[in-house]
């Protein structure tokens, strides 16, 4: 629910997304190119192959950068997110899976199957397929999978972890209980984090799906989450998502043509020595944020714009204008400001959070309901940052102490990821830089 407002700058008015076209055949002779072997894992196979990337199309979203996709990338509809805990205690196994990873997600992003065009139907036939197969004849839906990892990954129970612990980013904290958590540990933190996002469920979960087939014996899912209905908009080219309360989301959200707000509150620069793996990385906040909606639809219009600070229909601060128009908080009215001071768009503004602002890529969710009546429904928040102690911590509590939703809000799920940067070199993989310089 977290809202950002940049400070003295206009966002322009989005305009909606151009769909695009279903992408060609890939598996032409010209399209699949040769096939390559990558990394053997700790039995000596090959767990998966990397392919050639298809000819570029529309719905594809380039694997390969100086930032992992899924973070700028005009956000899509859909979104599975997974935690791991590593299971195996060998520090060449885990570089392994972070290849075996690397390979997969660029097949995967690329619209191809895991392990070449036949990965899901080829290979020894007494032999489970390289890839799951649910995909086949989808379009890629501008999949975009993004990787991360948790504190617990460097050091756990005061003891490090495959010679990681000298290379814990400072920022890598753990995050301080908020007043009014209810976290449950088994929706909480992990040692590896995958966002998997697409304009279709289906090419989402796929995803997802095969690199916990790949992690088999390495890591295990600690915890899962599926996301529907963005609730930000990272493009301008975007009109504002609506979350389940109704109210459109995230208005003022740091956009990727934003280019310097996105330098400076998003990648990290300039770290240096054991943190250096971590330049034009970011860091990933992920919260579960159940809403009592119930309670919410009972509640009269008037109480419900009181307590966001914007108007339901068009999503205008109440102090006056356009949705994109900053809100005025001494602008008063015959019963004191039009725009309460512990409303959320107020507590959530940079210039009561020293200016930070943060690219937010939340997704709404519904588990089903409680057994009680009531549904299990929420915002699924992710935020990258430049650093959480200074672009989300401080706010957080604010709010955690004073919005006015916070009656109808439980944060269920807590976890905090360094995300690294991308890959560029042909024979790169994920984090690479963590283990290799």
């Amino acid at each position: 629910m977290e809202e950002q407002q940049p400070e003295g700058e206009t966002v322009p008015e989005p305009q909606e997304r151009r769909p695009g076209l279903r992408r060609r055949t890939l598996f032409t002779a010209a399209g699949i190119g040769g096939v390559v072997g990558v990394a053997a894992g700790a039995t000596g196979a090959s767990a998966v192959e990397r392919v050639s990337a298809p000819e570029a199309d529309q719905d594809i979203v380039p694997f390969r950068g100086d930032h992992q996709a899924g973070i700028e990338t005009e956000a899509q509809d859909r979104m599975h997110t997974a935690a791991f805990d590593v299971t195996t205690t060998e520090r060449e196994e885990l570089i392994s899976l972070l290849k075996d990873w690397t390979a997969a997600i660029e097949s995967m992003t690329g619209g191809q199957p895991v392990g070449g065009p036949e990965g899901a139907t080829g290979g020894a036939y007494d032999a489970p397929p390289e890839d799951t197969g649910e995909a086949l004849d989808l379009p890629a839906s501008h999949l975009t999978v993004t990787i991360g990892f948790g504190r617990t990954l460097f050091t756990k129970d005061g003891k490090g972890r495959f010679g990681l612990s000298e290379r814990l980013p400072e920022a890598l904290i753990e995050l301080p209980h908020f007043p009014g958590d209810a976290l449950e540990e088994k929706r909480s933190d992990g040692d590896l984090v995958v966002q998997a996002c697409a304009d279709d469920p289906q090419i989402a979960v796929h995803a997802v799906r095969n690199l916990v087939r790949i992690a088999f014996g390495r890591a295990r899912v600690r915890w899962s989450q599926i996301g529907f209905g963005r609730t930000s908009s990272t493009s301008t080219d975007q009109v504002t998502a609506r979350n389940l309360f109704g109210f459109k989301d995230g208005t003022a959200n740091v956009k990727s043509q934003e280019t310097q707000a996105v330098a400076e509150h998003v990648w990290v620069s300039g770290a240096t020595g054991g943190e250096a793996w971590m330049n034009e990385g970011t860091y990933m906040v992920a919260r579960r944020i159940r809403m009592h909606i119930e309670t919410w639809d009972r509640t009269s219009l008037r109480e419900q714009e009181l307590d966001i600070g914007r108007t339901k229909r068009e999503g205008a601060p109440l102090s006056g204008g356009g949705e994109f128009d900053e809100p005025d908080f001494e602008l008063k009215g015959s019963a004191g400001p039009l725009i309460a001071g512990d409303s959320h768009v107020a507590l959530a503004h940079p210039s009561r959070n020293a200016g930070v602002r943060m690219l937010r890529r939340g997704f709404n969710y519904t588990d089903g309901s409680d057994g009680l009546g009531r549904l299990d429904a929420g915002l699924f928040f992710i935020a990258y940052v430049v650093d959480p102690r200074t672009h989300y911590v401080p706010m957080q509590m604010a709010m955690a102490k004073n919005d006015l939703l916070v009656e109808y809000l439980k944060h269920t799920g807590s976890g905090l990821f360094a995300v690294p940067p991308g890959v560029t070199e042909p024979d790169g993989y994920l984090g690479q830089g963590l283990f290799e310089t």
